[in-house]
C-alpha cells in the first residue's frame, strides 16, 4: 500500500487552510488591534488547532441546550443563545491549552450579566444629546464615550440576530451551524464595519462581544463564567487568596490552587 494517500493529503491541506484562515481572522480582529490580548495572556490563541467537525459541534450544542433550559435568564430564544455560543467559541476556542468559551460557561456569564443592571446600563448616564459623528479625528469635544441610545441588552440582541441573519443570507444556514471559515468571515466583516446595524456600528457590537467573552473566561466564577476556575488554572492565577504572607518572601515560584469568592460564602 502506498504511503501517499490522496484523501489524507487533501484533508490535511484543508485543515491547514482552516487554521491559517482562523489565525488571519484573530490577527486582524479587534482581539489584537484593540490591545485586548497581549504577551502571553493567550499563549496558544493564535496557534491553536480548533476541531471543527460538524458532529462534535452539534453534540456540544445539544448538551449546552439542556443547560440553557435550566439557566437562561436574559435570552428568550434558544437560537439566540446557540448563536452566542458559536460566536464566543470562535473568539475563545478550545485547544491543547484548555477549554474554550462554551466549556468555560462564557455564554452563561454573558446571559447573567445582561439580565442584571449591566444589561440595561443601569449605572450609566443615558440621556442625550448624542454626538452626530463618531469621527475619532474630531477631538474638540474630548472623548465621546458610548454614544448609542441602545443599552447593552439591545446591542446584544440586535448583534446576535444580525450574525444569524448574515449567515442565512450568505450561506443558507444559521450561524451556529455554519462552517468555521464562514463564521470567521462574518465576524471579520463585523469588525471591519462591513455589516449595517441600526443605532450603532457593527464593530461596536463586536468589541462588546470580545470584551464580554474575555470577562467570562477570566472573571471569578461567582459571576457565572470561568467554570471550575479553568480559565485561572490555564494561567496559573491564584484567584481570590486571602493572604500571600506565607509566600511573599520566597524566591521560587509558588503555584497555588485558585480560590473563588464562592469559597468564602457562608463564612
Amino acid at each position: 500500500m502506498s504511503d501517499n494517500n490522496p484523501k489524507e493529503s487533501a484533508s490535511g491541506e484543508q485543515q491547514k487552510q482552516q487554521d491559517m484562515s482562523r489565525r488571519k481572522f484573530l490577527k486582524n480582529s479587534g482581539l489584537v488591534a484593540g490591545g485586548l490580548v497581549g504577551g502571553s495572556l493567550f499563549g496558544g490563541l493564535l496557534t491553536n488547532s480548533f476541531d471543527s467537525k460538524k458532529e462534535q459541534k452539534v453534540e456540544e450544542h445539544k448538551d449546552a441546550l439542556i443547560d440553557v433550559q435550566e439557566a437562561m435568564q436574559f435570552f428568550t430564544r434558544h437560537q439566540d443563545f446557540l448563536v452566542l455560543m458559536a460566536a464566543t467559541e470562535q473568539i475563545y476556542p478550545e485547544d491543547e491549552h484548555g477549554p474554550g468559551a462554551i466549556k468555560l460557561g462564557v455564554p452563561y456569564y454573558i446571559d447573567k450579566q445582561l439580565a442584571g443592571r449591566w444589561g440595561i446600563n443601569g449605572r450609566d448616564y443615558r440621556h442625550g444629546p448624542y454626538t452626530a459623528s463618531l469621527d475619532e479625528s474630531d477631538q474638540s469635544a474630548g472623548p465621546a464615550g458610548e454614544q448609542s441610545i441602545l443599552d447593552r441588552g439591545d446591542i446584544f440582541i440586535q448583534g446576535i440576530r444580525k450574525l444569524d441573519e448574515e449567515s442565512q443570507k450568505r450561506f443558507s444556514t444559521t450561524f451556529d451551524k455554519a462552517e468555521e471559515d464562514q463564521q470567521i468571515q462574518i465576524l471579520q466583516d463585523f469588525d471591519d464595519d462591513k455589516v449595517k446595524m441600526n443605532g450603532l456600528a457593527a464593530s461596536e457590537f463586536f468589541a462588546l462581544l470580545i470584551q464580554s467573552t474575555l470577562e467570562g473566561a477570566y472573571s471569578d466564577p461567582l459571576y457565572g463564567g470561568n467554570r471550575n476556575m479553568e480559565g485561572w488554572k490555564m494561567k496559573e492565577f491564584p484567584g481570590a487568596q486571602t493572604s500571600y504572607a506565607g509566600y511573599i518572601d520566597q524566591d521560587e515560584f509558588i503555584k497555588l490552587e485558585p480560590v473563588s469568592l464562592r469559597d468564602y460564602q457562608g463564612h
